[in-house]
């Protein structure tokens, strides 16, 4: 549900921390925004930033790193047309606000004549998708690093081979406040976890490496023990798979890819190339294809930043509009874009709730929130059983793609070799090399599976790092290039 209320309890907050201790208030906001729109501009922002964040991260028993930081800003924005001008100070203060706000309306010279219209207060409706909870605040350092051991210990039972264990945690409190030349003011308040595990199993001389964590947007008492043991589980198993493992075939083959994390392949072929800057500049391999089929029939493909608790969901984006639920492919035929405010404005569409920057330092641009595929009919088994010879990768490491072209290279940290429907051995080194726009229509069999990865995504774009989410059914893709040893 979208309302005002929950709007208002986080105005409070943000108002507390970001205005209240520097001696500002509401039309101390108004001031500076009329200092900008002064002059002819087509849209303008105030936005403020409260970031509280710890680390732990702990090694062989050791605690190896802690650490705890405080940032605090504002970043003023004016836009005219294509053009952005944009200044931040980490002094919140009248004069920094005031001086910002004359910088950045220089984008546009000409000063209106006349009076202009002061534009009411419009509190944003938002969501309710995450508790206001400070988690730095929900457990205290010696059972944060308590929890670590506990990681730790149980990885190291699990089996001998088991020689090295890293763990880390990390939790972070951001609370934002936006205010904008319409006179439309926004704010959230955002917690974020995440818990993280790296083995190192060692065989005859061998050593491989599993990891697995997850977290959210919620407090520290989510990592139960049997969350932190199927951390664990999932950590040890990639490990041991590993020591068994033989150098991946090379060549043109099927491809299944497991349900969950694997996700991150669409996230890098397919969603970044529909952000509505690449293709508003024409620069993406799916620019003017709206209507058009450009996948497989079955492959529905959703942004959607309102999952609650989600890693990649907000209440509001950091333009102050309420996230959403966005078709970007349906049954293989392409619907939309993801929209910041600049970009639909240009494009002469709607913002879908995706203007989401790093920090007040940076500029807001379109980026995904939580990006999945929608579930087909098939079972996993049935899947796996139909490739006659071909790979079967259940986890992907890091990846990167070309976003004008759509090609993709990734590379799998867990796969099978797989012949006549039966999994044969586990396999190491294979790289996935393909072409977006061309996997999408190579989709031959949609698992009902479908299931986000454990929170764990971080989304880099033009130097910009954010929290997002991703998922997917297990998925056969017929004809995609293999990079092996073998």
């Amino acid at each position: 549900m979208i309302s005002r209320e929950p709007t208002l309890e986080r105005l409070a907050t943000a108002q507390r921390m970001l205005l209240e201790p520097f001696g500002l208030d509401e039309t101390h906001l108004a001031r500076a925004l009329a200092e900008i729109t002064a002059h002819r501009v087509d849209d303008a922002d105030l936005y403020f930033q409260y970031t509280r964040s710890e680390g732990w991260s702990l090694e062989e028993g050791i605690v190896k790193t802690g650490s705890f930081s405080i940032d605090q800003g504002v970043g003023v924005r004016a836009v005219s047309g294509e053009k952005t001008a944009f200044a931040y100070s980490d002094d919140i203060s009248e004069a920094s606000l005031l001086d910002a706000a004359r910088t950045v309306r220089s984008i546009s010279s000409a000063a209106r004549s006349g009076r202009a219209r002061v534009p009411s207060r419009k509190v944003a409706a938002s969501r309710s998708l995450y508790p206001d909870v400070d988690p730095i605040a929900t457990l205290d350092s010696t059972a944060k690093v308590q929890l670590l051991e506990k990681a730790e210990k149980l990885a190291r039972s699990r089996d001998p081979r088991i020689v090295q264990v890293m763990a880390g945690l990390a939790s972070e409190w951001d609370v934002v406040l936006v205010a904008r030349a319409d006179g439309t003011l926004a704010a959230d308040v955002r917690p974020l976890v995440r818990l993280s595990l790296t083995v190192i199993a060692e065989q005859n001389g061998r050593r491989e490496v599993g990891s697995h964590g997850g977290g959210g947007r919620f407090g520290l008492a989510y990592f139960t023990d049997e969350q932190v043991a199927a951390y664990v589980d999932a950590a040890v198993g990639a490990a041991l798979t590993n020591l068994e493992s033989r150098p991946a075939p090379a060549g043109e083959m099927t491809v299944v890819l497991g349900s969950g994390w694997p996700g991150i392949l669409l996230h890098e072929a397919i969603g970044h190339g529909l952000e509505g800057d690449f293709n508003r500049k024409g620069s993406s391999a799916f620019s003017g294809r709206i209507g058009k089929r450009v996948a497989a029939k079955g492959v529905t493909v959703l942004d959607d930043g309102t999952i609650a608790d989600r890693r990649g969901s907000l209440n509001v984006d950091d333009e102050g509009n309420a996230s959403q639920r966005n078709v970007l492919i349906e049954d293989g035929i392409l619907r939309g874009y993801i929209q910041d405010s600049l970009n639909a404005r240009l494009m002469g569409v709607k913002p879908t709730g995706n203007g989401r920057r790093e920090s007040y330092a940076h500029v807001p641009m379109p980026r995904m929130t939580n990006t999945y595929m929608l579930g087909g009919d098939k079972s996993p088994d049935e899947i796996v059983a139909s490739i006659k010879k071909g790979l079967y990768a259940s986890n992907f490491g890091g990846g990167q793609v070309d976003i004008t072209s759509g090609k993709f290279v990734f590379s799998a940290s867990e796969a099978y070799w797989v012949e006549n429907g039966k999994i044969q051995y586990p396999v190491k080194g294979a790289t996935i090399v393909g072409n977006g726009p061309d996997a999408l229509t190579r989709v031959s069999m949609i698992g009902n599976d479908m299931r986000l990865d454990s929170g764990v995504g971080t989304c880099g774009k033009e130097g910009q790092s954010v929290p997002v989410g991703v998922g997917q059914p297990t998925l056969r893709i017929d004809g995609l290039t293999v990079g092996g040893t073998a």
